[in-house]
């Protein structure tokens, strides 16, 4: 079951009107509305192909990267719009941090990778830096085990602790928001949960958004779900958002029915 209470009256942190992604003239997304509420967990999930992770992406301009994207609609973080000529993209991914599928530690050492972010933004005192990568390690539960070998490569920790190593660099930055592609996919169930574990207790200060493909991690961490799927255009939208609780035992959409039982997707 869900482990966080719902909110019955949520404060959205990230509102999203009629936006529509293109990469060059492919039209991937389409017609999105949904507003993200804040200090909670919002999972999106669909079958494969539907614009999961392109939609994840738009909250922190990731896109951008990539050759001939192109955003339409309205995106609004804290009702500022992270589109709009004044915003910078690389302070916008101060306050939005992604964590990504596979576990991508820099090829550098464990303290190195923690206080990447925070000198890159201006931080040069050694001490405050030091007090960085202990807080944040202590909040996902890794300081106890890397503490005496903070200097060897993030390389050699195991996939679980890399995954742990990465949600606290980018934490490390202090970010409102929180992005998670499919962060416990490439993990062991011990690590998984820990991870969940983790979403919880993080969600009590951060704005979370998971990808999964998991209906029973949905069910087990989020608050709010989005299901997507492709349109008869082959076209990605959001078909249905709701509390989580109440789109599994009470879907509005049939589509969203089919594809929680299974009978879709």
């Amino acid at each position: 079951m869900n482990g966080k209470e719902i909110k019955t009256v949520p404060d959205a942190k990230l509102r999203l009107e009629e936006v529509g992604l293109f990469y060059g003239a492919n039209h991937a997304l389409r017609n999105v509305n949904i507003e993200i509420p804040a200090t909670s967990i919002t999972a999106i999930i669909g079958p494969s192909g539907c614009g999961k992770s392109s939609l994840l992406r738009i909250f922190n301009r990731t896109n951008d990267l990539i050759p001939g994207a192109r955003v339409e609609g309205v995106v609004l973080l804290d009702g500022v719009s992270i589109y709009g000529s004044d915003m910078d993209a690389v302070s916008l991914r101060k306050k939005v941090g992604m964590v990504f599928q596979k576990p991508n530690p820099f090829p550098m050492s464990i303290y190195e990778n923690m206080i990447y972010g925070p000198t890159h933004h201006g931080i040069k005192d050694k001490r405050a830096l030091a007090g960085i990568a202990e807080h944040y390690l202590t909040q996902v539960a890794l300081w106890e085990e890397v503490k005496d070998i903070m200097h060897t490569s993030a390389m050699d920790l195991q996939p679980g602790q890399q995954q742990r190593l990465c949600i606290a660099r980018a934490m490390a930055v202090e970010p409102d928001v929180i992005l998670m592609d499919e962060s416990c996919s490439a993990l062991d169930p011990e690590s998984t949960a820990r991870i969940e574990e983790l979403m919880l207790e993080l969600a009590n200060r951060y704005t979370i958004i998971i990808v999964t493909h998991s209906m029973e991690q949905a069910l087990r961490v989020s608050d709010y779900s989005a299901f997507m799927m492709i349109d008869e255009d082959k076209i990605g939208t959001v078909v249905e958002f709701a509390p989580t609780l109440d789109m599994f035992s009470n879907p509005k959409d049939r589509r969203t029915e089919d594809y929680i039982t299974g009978r879709y997707g």
